[in-house]
């Protein structure tokens, strides 16, 4: 059974077979099971509860963000204890970030719902949406940072470029003079 990238334009498939495509296919991963935790816990917060937007955006994306965490030292193949300093510590910076930019995303959506007079369902799809878009923003920064900053490679051997194709391709080259005046053995 052919790979799901073997599926893909060759193109896509090539640049998902570099490092940078390994360790985004795995964060996308990531991303979606912290999405799915905090969309979950929003919904709670927001339409069960009925938290204020600011906190439930923050907390809903602090869940997603332990999720994430956690996941993320596997995506980026990190074993053992991990480096509080080099490690943690930023990884909870970054997130604190996006809880802000998440935490503001709810007010905002909730803020579009009342205005539009949604209720119900509509209302969390409304909240839902804004959040959602605001997390594929944060999704953008947060895989950079973490790629290139944050579980960057240290000292390690660069990986060479890899080529737009797998497969090889004949080149026309012609003979020098040289090669063509010499008779053939």
């Amino acid at each position: 059974m052919p790979n799901l990238i073997d599926r893909l334009p060759v193109g896509i498939g090539n640049r998902l077979r570099t490092s940078f495509g390994r360790q985004f296919s795995k964060f996308v991963l990531v991303a979606a099971v912290s999405l799915a935790v905090s969309e979950v816990a929003l919904f709670l917060f927001t339409e069960l509860l009925d938290m204020t937007g600011g906190i439930s955006g923050v907390s809903a994306a602090a869940l997603g963000a332990l999720a994430s965490y956690l996941m993320s030292r596997w995506a980026w193949q990190r074993k053992g204890r991990p480096n509080v300093l080099r490690e943690t510590i930023p990884f909870w910076l970054v997130s604190a970030g996006a809880w802000v930019v998440l935490g503001v995303a709810t007010k905002l959506g909730l803020h579009i719902a009342k205005s539009l007079g949604a209720t119900g369902f509509k209302h969390f799809v409304i909240v839902g949406g804004v959040y959602f878009l605001a997390n594929c923003v944060t999704f953008v920064c947060r895989f950079l940072i973490f790629h290139y900053v944050l579980f960057a490679e240290r000292g390690g051997k660069a990986e060479p470029v890899e080529a737009e194709s797998l497969s090889p391709v004949g080149a026309a080259v012609s003979a020098s003079d040289d090669e063509r005046r010499r008779p053939r053995r």
